[in-house]
């Protein structure tokens, strides 16, 4: 029995004709033979799930740098809140559930320690830029299992790779930047939607911001809860892309205006705020020293990441050691690095 074959038949049954069937994945880099019991996507997940950047998520900064609270979010809560909101989404409009999990929890693997400040600092200092996006893909193609990387299909490498938006429009306009799946176009907006609200919890849990100071109109409108404005969020998506007949993402202009109002709130006064800031202001100088001494002290870097020599030139692979770092991963070698150590005389 082929149960592969049986859950791909099973895809063809309950799968809107928009959906990406596992059976009609356009491959991987690398042929190899097919799992009898798991279609092609759900495959992918698992690699995912078991990779060693995914566990890596969990002591890596969302918002709040090294929260004592246990309640704050990290990179890896983050990514499993993105993954259940997709996952809602995707179910609803009968899209292939298991590419939008994969692409879910694969889609910050590269994201840097430090949260975004990481991400920009790196994008100062390395001579190509710094782009968490591209380096999720730079993981599960190549970093990854020893350099050998997760092998992962087309569908899913596509949609980590187009699944970020910055500032950009919350629902996507052209096709330039159009990924090849609805599923990759369901999780884009699926982490919009769970970075605004849970972003926001944490600031009102750390008293960065109070419920109150969202303007009233957007509480109005969205909810006056967290979950209440996810799930205003999460169902005008759904039954405005229904209702627009050729399953186009969708959201309303309505809800649109307010996500995109929400959003700027979020950036004025939570991201950009000094209490916020300030930290990662500090955070940025860790960066940038790890960075600057290991590309002067080349058998230093070998020394500490066990290798015999470079893979790749000397400052991509300390462009990809420093984003694959936890935050207590830098903060110790840091410390290690640049801090005196308390002395003893040997007994």
């Amino acid at each position: 029995m082929n149960i592969r074959k049986r859950l791909e038949e099973r895809e063809e049954q309950i799968l809107s004709p928009w959906a990406q069937k596992s059976v009609a994945t356009r491959g991987r880099v690398r042929e190899e033979p097919e799992c009898d019991i798991r279609p092609a996507f759900q495959h992918d997940r698992d690699r995912i799930t078991h990779s060693k950047s995914f566990r890596r998520l969990k002591y890596k900064t969302q918002v709040f740098l090294s929260p004592t609270g246990d309640h704050y979010r990290t990179r890896l809560t983050h990514t499993l809140e993105v993954s259940q909101i997709a996952r809602t989404i995707g179910r609803a409009l009968a899209l292939n559930e298991d590419l939008v999990e994969a692409i879910a929890l694969a889609h910050d693997l590269g994201h840097t320690p430090f949260g975004h400040s990481g991400e920009d600092v790196l994008n100062t200092l390395y001579p190509g830029g710094f782009r968490h996006y591209e380096q999720s893909l730079r993981v599960v193609d190549i970093l990854e299992k020893d350099g050998m990387g997760l092998n992962l299909t087309l569908e899913v490498r596509d949609g980590v790779l187009k699944h970020s938006k910055g500032k950009g429009d919350i629902i996507i306009r052209g096709d330039d930047e159009r990924p090849l799946t609805k599923e990759a176009e369901v999780v884009r907006i699926a982490d919009i939607i769970g970075y605004l609200n849970h972003d926001i919890d944490d600031a009102i849990r750390g008293n960065v911001i109070s419920e109150e100071d969202i303007p009233g109109h957007l509480r109005d409108r969205l909810g006056h809860t967290v979950s209440d404005r996810i799930d205003t969020m999460v169902r005008g998506v759904i039954w405005s892309t229904l209702e627009s007949g050729r399953m186009e993402l969708e959201c309303g202009e309505e809800l649109e205006a307010h996500i995109v109002e929400m959003r700027s709130f979020l950036y004025a006064k939570v991201y950009e705020s000094p209490i916020v800031h300030s930290d990662f202001i500090k955070c940025s100088k860790i960066i940038e020293d790890l960075f600057e001494y290991y590309l002067k002290h080349p058998a230093a870097f070998l020394k500490e990441t066990g290798r015999e020599d470079f893979y790749d030139e000397p400052a991509a692979c300390v462009r990809d050691f420093i984003a694959g770092m936890t935050d207590r991963y830098a903060f110790s070698l840091f410390e290690k690095l640049f801090l005196p150590m308390p002395w003893s005389i040997p007994v």
